[in-house]
C-alpha cells in the first residue's frame, strides 16, 4: 500500500507544471510562463524546491507583486536572480545571467534572517499572479507590467489571481498572517480580495523591494530591519501542514 504524503516542494512543483493562463490579455501585453518557455527554469527551480521544501512543515505565504523579466521570468523562483540563485541557493542555470536590484534586496532581508534555509523553512513567496507580463512599448521594446498597471488586465486576471492563492494556501500555507510586498496599489488590492474570500486573518504590507532600492537606498538597513521585526514577531508555526 502506497502511504507517500506529497512534501510542500511536490505540490509547488505540480502547481508551476500545470501554470497556465486561459485568458485573452488586453493588446500589446503578454504573459510570461518559464515553466513552459525554458524546460531550464522549470529543472531548477524543482531542484531549488526540492533543496528547501522538501518536507511537511507549514510556512507563511509572501506575495510580491508579479514575476518580472530578470527575475522569476527567468528563473521561476520568485525574487530570484540567476546570481543569487548561484551565490546564495548554490544552483545554477546554463547560459544566461541575470541581475534584479530586488532579488538582491530580498537576499539581503534572507541573511539577517539566518540564511536561505532558515528562512524558506519558514515562508514562501510567490505573487497574486505567479505569471509575469510585459508591454511593448513603442520603441518595440517589453518592459515588465505589473498586473494592477492596467485596470483591464486586473479585471481579467481576478479569477486567476484567486485560483492561484487558494492553491498556495492548500499546498500548507498558515493563514493566521500573510505579508503584501508593497503598501500601495498591491495592498489595496490584496486587503479588498482578503476582505472578500478570507485568505488571511491579517494581511500585512511591506514596502516592495523594488521600492526600496530605487528610492530608499540610503535607509535600506531600515527596511531590512522592518521586515525582520515582521517576521520575527510571530507565533511558533504548527510543525507539520
Amino acid at each position: 500500500m502506497n502511504t507517500y504524503q506529497p512534501v510542500f516542494a511536490d505540490k509547488v512543483i505540480a502547481f508551476n507544471k500545470t501554470l497556465r493562463l486561459d485568458i485573452s490579455l488586453p493588446p500589446g501585453i503578454r504573459a510570461m510562463n518559464p515553466f513552459s518557455e525554458n524546460p531550464d527554469a522549470l529543472a531548477i527551480s524543482s531542484v531549488f524546491y526540492r533543496k528547501f521544501y522538501n518536507d511537511h512543515r507549514r510556512r507563511r505565504l509572501i506575495l510580491g507583486i508579479n514575476p518580472g523579466r530578470f527575475g522569476a521570468g527567468v528563473t521561476g523562483i520568485p525574487f530570484t536572480d540567476t546570481k543569487q540563485l548561484t551565490s546564495k541557493c548554490g544552483l545554477h542555470i546554463r547560459g544566461v545571467s541575470t541581475h534584479e536590484p530586488s532579488s538582491v534586496f530580498v537576499y539581503e532581508v534572507i541573511d539577517a534572517y539566518g540564511g536561505a534555509e532558515a528562512f524558506y523553512r519558514d515562508f514562501y513567496i510567490n505573487s497574486p499572479s505567479p505569471l509575469g507580463f510585459v508591454k511593448t512599448n513603442e520603441k518595440g521594446r517589453e518592459l515588465n507590467f505589473n498586473y494592477y498597471d492596467s485596470k483591464d488586465l486586473q479585471g481579467r486576471l481576478e479569477g486567476f489571481i484567486v485560483r492561484s492563492i487558494y492553491a498556495h494556501i492548500a499546498n500548507g500555507i498558515d493563514t493566521a498572517v500573510g505579508f503584501c510586498l508593497g503598501t500601495g496599489k498591491n495592498y489595496q488590492y490584496l486587503s479588498q480580495l482578503n476582505q472578500r474570500h478570507g485568505f488571511f486573518d491579517t494581511l500585512l504590507p511591506l514596502e516592495h523591494p523594488r521600492y526600496v532600492v530605487q528610492y530608499k537606498s540610503a535607509e535600506k538597513d531600515h527596511y531590512i530591519r522592518k521586515y525582520l521585526g515582521a517576521f520575527q514577531d510571530l507565533p511558533t508555526l504548527p510543525a507539520n501542514a
